[in-house]
Order: C-alpha cells, then structure tokens, then sequence
C-alpha cells in the first residue's frame, strides 16, 4: 500500500487552474517584452535615419567646400571665379577628375540655388576652351531662373532648406556680397527672389572669406534636422593682419 501510494503521488501533475494561471503570466511576460523590442526596434531606426540625414549634410557642405577650394578665376567670364545675384551662387572651379590619359580635364562651372523648398546643384561637363565656358556660364543662369529639360540632367537636389544666405568677408569686415555698403548686411533669399541691392562697387577679386548661413526645413521625414547650420570657408592664402 505504501509503495502504491507513493507511486500515485509522483504521477499527480499540474491542475488546470495552474496551467492556466502559468499561461496567462507567459502571455502577460511574452506581451510586455514585445512591447519592449519594438520601442528598441523604433529607436535604432530614428537613430539610423538621424545619422543618414546627417551623412547627407555633411556630404553636401564637404562639396560646398571643395567647389570653394578649387575655384578658379576666368578672365572675361569672372576674375573673382564666382558671382553671386542673390538668387545663385555660380563657381568656376578646376574638375576633380582627370581624363583617361591622366591628364587635366579642364574646368567645370557649378551653381547653387534654392528652388521649390530644395537646395540644388548644378554642375556643367569639363571645358578646356574660354568659349564653352563661357556658355555654361551662361546655362548656369538660365538653369536658376528658368531651367530646360536638358539643364535639368545636370542638376542635383540636395535636401530642404527654408533659406539661405551668403556673406562676404573683405577688408576686415562681413559684407553684403551685392552691395559695397551695408557692414554686417546679408543677402537673404528665402523667397527665391533675386534681391534688389545693386552690384556696384563690388569688387572683382575673390573674398577673402565666405559665410554661408542655411536654415534646415523641419519636414515629417526630417524631424532630426532643422535649425539653422552656419559654415565659413577662408581663402588658403589669405592672411588676416588686423590688429
């Protein structure tokens, strides 16, 4: 009877109500960690996404930069080897990638203009005559104000801006880049209107320093990136002697 009794006692299990009850506690744990991995899911793509729309920033201002530092003036195109109306900023500059022998390929003219809530940028094929650079100078232009569906192959949309401005630095001091007055002045262009300050006095030379000032759009795909970005570029060669 002994031996009977233990026998039916290792064979007794769980009831049902403890099942049940065991159910319920995995469901309520299985629940609550799910909720858990999909906030963890949710901000490691907010974080990728923040990362990748800055990516593309920094990609954008390090081109800014380097049509900057290989600007090159073109006589009877531009002694400064860039011109800005207000609306756009056009570049002669030295292109970066040489031809299949190795040898130079030439010049590129580049632009940049703010157009349907967007930064774009607008780069000619490499010339080597004065002729054809002096054409795609007057593309880049056109392609500002007006562009055709051929200007249209050569430009690049960067990413949403509300606006954009751009200073000059000479003679020890921020200028209005269309104005020989106006210290501290700027030349706003966030309705993508050409402004009406005039030109004269400006000098041909290039600045010595540019300032460009650029507000981020917060767009819902851009919640990350908006405020207002400031970038200086100073000429290698100048030498500030202000005491």
């Amino acid at each position: 009877m002994r031996k009977v009794s233990s026998k039916v006692r290792q064979q007794q299990g769980f009831t049902l109500i403890e099942l049940l009850i065991a159910i319920t506690l995995m469901a309520v744990m299985a629940g609550l960690g799910w909720r858990g991995l999909d906030g963890l899911m949710r901000s490691r793509d907010i974080n990728q996404t923040r990362i990748d729309q800055t990516a593309v920033v920094q990609t954008v201002l390090a081109q800014w930069r380097s049509d900057l530092e290989r600007m090159t003036p073109v006589s009877s195109i531009s002694d400064a080897g860039l011109a800005w109306d207000g609306q756009t900023l056009r570049i002669t500059r030295r292109a970066s990638t040489p031809l299949d022998d190795g040898s130079d390929a030439g010049l590129w003219v580049v632009a940049w203009t703010r157009r349907d809530g967007l930064w774009w940028r607008w780069q000619s094929p490499a010339m080597r005559d004065k002729r054809s650079l002096q054409e795609a100078w007057q593309r880049a232009e056109r392609w500002s104000k007006n562009a055709s569906e051929e200007d249209k192959n050569w430009e690049t949309p960067l990413f949403a801006i509300d606006e954009w401005q751009i200073r000059f630095f000479r003679s020890n001091a921020w200028t209005n880049p269309l104005s020989s007055a106006g210290v501290n002045a700027s030349a706003n262009n966030s309705s993508g209107a050409v402004a009406s300050q005039t030109a004269t006095g400006v000098s041909s030379t290039a600045p010595d320093a540019i300032r460009l000032e650029i507000s981020l759009s917060p767009t819902p795909s851009r919640q990350a990136q908006h405020g207002r970005i400031t970038l200086d570029w100073i000429r290698p060669n100048f030498s500030n002697n202000k005491t």
